[in-house]
């Protein structure tokens, strides 16, 4: 059976990458085979995005853009689809939800990142972690390095734009990280505790 694909989502601060590792390890510690993974990513665009956003030089928001989908691309090939169809479960730490949340943040029209984005497959199971913002902005402050997206009028609009993706989603799972870190776990956990029930009591028919 083809595995589980599962996408945490959020603004910097939101805790996309600590609840990304405990849904990993509360799998794993279940006998769940899962693959844990994150864009940008570690291969030969992500290195590049990550080493110009912190080197403080400029960017055409476009150009960027455009680098994350072509990272997104490598990834989805080399990574993830290898691993959904070996049956292994697939968590990534942010995926397109992020271009189209960064992207209109910086003024690209929504159309267009669609268009970036639209040959991407759809997760299966897609939550939004949205504490207040300024829980995200507190905690963004104790981070040894910043980025050039980093900044604070950036963040305000990018946090408005996942507000304004998760009224448009109906099948999104918005979560309050605000609170202890193991309850706002167990809430995770308990959503794709269900989708792995109903994809064994509904399993789909693979082409």
């Amino acid at each position: 059976m083809r595995g589980l694909f599962i996408v945490i989502e959020g603004p910097d601060g939101s805790g996309t990458t600590r609840h990304t590792q405990l849904l990993a390890d509360r799998l794993t510690a279940a006998k769940i085979p899962v693959l844990s993974t994150f864009e940008p990513t570690d291969g030969p665009v992500g290195s590049r995005i990550r080493s110009d956003l912190r080197s403080g030089a400029g960017f055409d928001p476009l150009s960027l853009q455009e680098l994350f989908c072509k990272d997104r691309a490598w990834h989805l090939s080399a990574v993830i689809e290898p691993a959904l169809a070996k049956g292994v479960m697939v968590i990534s730490d942010r995926y397109f939800h992020s271009t189209l949340a960064y992207g209109q943040a910086l003024k690209i029209p929504k159309e267009k990142l669609e268009e970036l984005n639209k040959k991407f497959i759809q997760p299966d199971v897609l939550f939004f972690l949205l504490p207040p913002y300024e829980v995200c902005s507190e905690r963004m402050v104790h981070r040894e390095t910043r980025d050039a997206l980093e900044e604070d009028s950036i963040q305000r609009r990018v946090y408005a734009q996942y507000q304004a993706m998760a009224e448009e989603l109906p099948s999104v799972h918005i979560i309050d990280t605000s609170g202890e870190k193991e309850t706002v776990a167990d809430g995770i956990f308990a959503v794709v505790e269900e989708a792995l029930r109903h994809r064994t009591t509904n399993p789909r028919t693979e082409p």
